[in-house]
């Protein structure tokens, strides 16, 4: 080549390397740098108790994100908690069920060196049963849905291009896709991602090369659960806010079992885990006010946020 490859990175949008940290001047829509979520939300009774939990110790919740699905969701439960979040306003992110690992034929996906299958729609029909789950959260209302293969996002993309889904509603991409760097994660948002939720590890160098590569909001874990690296990047989280803006500061838990899927079976483990994200993120805001006290955090409501409806099923 006549010029450098870091050359030809440069030309199309890219940094140089992950080496620097520049800060970001991207924003959400309401000029914010920052946002809060709360994962593993997985049913009415939690979310309940997160708002609550959040409302005692002051921590404002922006989204809720869960992991079992509309697929476990009873239609009752499912319009209860589109209908809570509509009320608050927050967002409502449900994962797009089922996947290769939840599958009968998933042996591959259990595999030492298979792991990454098993977030994929596997098949034909697994990905009508994917888009299936995502109609069934519309017709609830819910206007965020949680996707993980390429495959779904590029056809349910082309479905609400096509009017077929609400023009409103939003894919946020969960980091069970584990696209890693810069080309691949622009290539998501050229698919129709809406907010990408970038790997656990990313160092700072690597998020603001991810940064300057795509527009959208990115969702960094500010502490994660064991089975994605069980990280606590608390002392970071001011350095996070200036790199990634606009940022999705996600808290986790590191240090608990895996919980999906979940069910009221395991109502007393989820709902505590709720409550405890809350404080943590009681915790991580507070750093962030002693380190960066000029950070932007979005007031609620907040322009952008994918917010259920009336439900029309």
């Amino acid at each position: 080549m006549e010029r450098s490859i870091r050359e030809a990175l440069v030309e199309r949008g890219f940094a140089r390397s992950d080496h620097g940290v520049p800060e970001s001047t991207k924003r959400f829509p309401d000029g914010a740098q920052c946002r809060v979520e709360i994962p593993s939300t997985e049913g009415p009774d939690v979310l309940d108790a997160v708002l609550e939990e959040a409302d005692a110790r002051g921590v404002p919740v922006h989204r809720v994100s869960q992991g079992s699905g509309a697929l476990l969701l009873t239609d009752a439960e499912l319009e209860r908690m589109a209908a809570t979040a509509a009320r608050r306003p927050v967002e409502l992110s449900l994962f797009a069920r089922p996947l290769t690992g939840w599958g009968a034929a998933s042996s591959a996906s259990h595999a030492p060196g298979g792991a990454a299958l098993g977030a994929q729609a596997r098949g034909t029909e697994q990905l009508v049963h994917v888009l299936e789950d995502i109609a069934r959260a519309v017709d609830a209302g819910v206007r965020s849905v949680l996707v993980t293969d390429l495959g779904v996002l590029e056809t349910a993309a082309a479905l609400r291009t096509a009017g077929e889904f609400p023009a409103d509603l939003q894919f946020k991409i969960s980091v069970q896709m584990g696209l890693s760097n810069p080309a691949a994660i622009r290539l998501a948002e050229r698919l129709g991602a809406d907010t990408y939720n970038v790997p656990t590890d990313m160092t700072l160098g690597e998020l603001a090369a991810v940064r300057a590569a795509v527009d959208i909001p990115l969702d960094v874990y500010i502490e994660s659960p064991n089975d994605l690296g069980g990280f606590v990047r608390h002392a970071e989280i001011a350095d996070i806010v200036r790199v990634a803006a606009p940022v999705y500061l996600k808290f986790g838990l590191a240090n608990t079992p895996v919980i999906y899927p979940s069910g009221t079976h395991l109502d007393a483990v989820t709902i505590a885990l709720g409550r405890e994200r809350v404080r943590r993120a009681q915790i991580g805001l507070e750093r962030l006010h002693r380190d960066m006290p000029d950070a932007v955090m979005s007031a609620i409501p907040a322009a952008g946020l994918a917010l259920p409806t009336a439900a029309v099923g």
